[in-house]
């Protein structure tokens, strides 16, 4: 009970950290070896120090565990009041944890929250087991998940990051996992929370990132200490409609992770603003070539914002690339042209422009049909 009551203590002392001014960053800024900032809209690279070398990344391991347990509540696999019981395995975790003993349950919603909250290990593995059936078969979707994102300097040999001999990452890595866990915006529910409790209130749970106590905006996400790792930290924040990821890698100290996640996250919000890119012009139907009809209505979904530097947003031009008609048969769908935005005549979006309906091609069989149907009209 000591050992409990003096770990949430030393969770709950926070550090104060301080505001830099923002201008260019150098590398000497970021005191921390590796680190690495990220427009989460778009996954431009606004920063980046030792981005891609490869190391261990401690608890942040389960930005992709919670990635891959949201998924499984997104698809309806697992809901958040199914019942989870704790396996000796699990409970057999060390480093931070809720002191799951074995066979205790406890609800998806509150593993979630003990994982992403107070990093628990012993919660981390217990949600392994449950969506994959064990922790082996688990590791397996997650660096499955790693290849299919792109994350090739990463491999996962555990779920909750404790010190592997060959489980690493690097910060672009956990730039892009971190970027995929925030498309469940339901996680935001658990990265804000700075104090709960579990166990009908029994066992008090501090948020490991403190952040939340001294950075404007911050949303989440996730923080990680190991003798190998050293201080880590994904966190994230939103101002004005621009969500940034600040990633940094084995920092000496929590004091010295937390001073290099806000300093790239000022250094973001100061320089860079968020625009929406929008189609401008109506757009008009596109001839047909050897159609039933002469021309089909055509859409452009577009829907995205882009950061950009601060001053600059106005000099975003617009492109439309249309032919002058496209041939039959024609699909609700096909790709009919391009929608393009360039900044200092450089392609900074595109996107495709489509077919609003069907345009069947001009046939025999296909005249003879429409004039039956105007005949039974008439």
């Amino acid at each position: 009970m000591f050992k409990k009551w003096f770990t949430i203590l030393l969770s709950a002392i926070f550090l104060t950290i301080p505001v830099l001014s923002a201008s260019a960053l150098s590398e000497e800024d970021i005191s921390s070896p590796s680190a690495i900032l990220m427009d989460a809209n778009s996954g431009k690279i606004l920063y980046e120090k030792n981005a891609h070398e490869q190391r261990p990344c401690a608890s942040i391991t389960k930005v992709m565990t919670l990635t891959l347990v949201m998924e499984a509540v997104d698809s309806g696999k697992i809901h958040m009041d199914d019942v989870v019981t704790a396996s000796q395995h699990a409970a057999s975790m060390g480093g931070s944890d809720i002191w799951l003993e074995e066979g205790e349950q406890m609800t998806v919603d509150d593993m979630i929250k003990a994982t992403a909250v107070a990093s628990a290990n012993d919660a981390a593995v217990a949600l392994a087991e449950f969506v994959s059936g064990s922790e082996e078969d688990f590791v397996a979707a997650m660096n499955a998940k790693a290849r299919e994102l792109g994350m090739d300097k990463t491999v996962f040999k555990n779920c909750n990051g404790l010190d592997e001999n060959g489980h690493i990452t690097s910060a672009y890595d956990v730039a892009l996992m971190s970027r995929e866990l925030m498309k469940h915006k339901k996680i935001f529910d658990y990265t804000n929370i700075w104090l709960d409790s579990l166990r009908g209130g029994e066992t008090q749970i501090v948020n490991t990132n403190k952040l939340l106590k001294t950075y404007d905006g911050i949303t989440g996400l996730k923080t990680g200490t190991t003798g190998a790792a050293g201080s880590c930290i994904s966190a994230t924040a939103e101002r004005d409609g621009m969500s940034l990821i600040a990633v940094v890698l084995g920092a000496d100290s929590g004091k010295e992770r937390f001073k290099d996640a806000a300093t790239l996250l000022d250094h973001g919000f100061a320089n860079y603003e968020s625009r929406r890119l929008s189609l401008n012009d109506t757009l008009e139907p596109i001839a047909i070539d050897g159609g039933m009809k002469d021309s089909v209505k055509i859409l452009c979904e577009q829907s995205a914002s882009l950061t950009v530097p601060k001053g600059e947003g106005e000099a975003i031009e617009q492109n439309i690339s249309l032919p002058e008609s496209v041939t039959a048969p024609v699909k609700r769908g096909d790709r009919v042209g391009e929608l393009s935005f360039s900044l200092n005549g450089e392609q900074i979006a595109k996107f495709d422009i489509t077919a609003a309906e069907d345009a069947e091609k001009k046939s025999f069989g296909s005249i003879i049909s429409v004039l039956w149907q105007s005949l039974i009209r008439m």
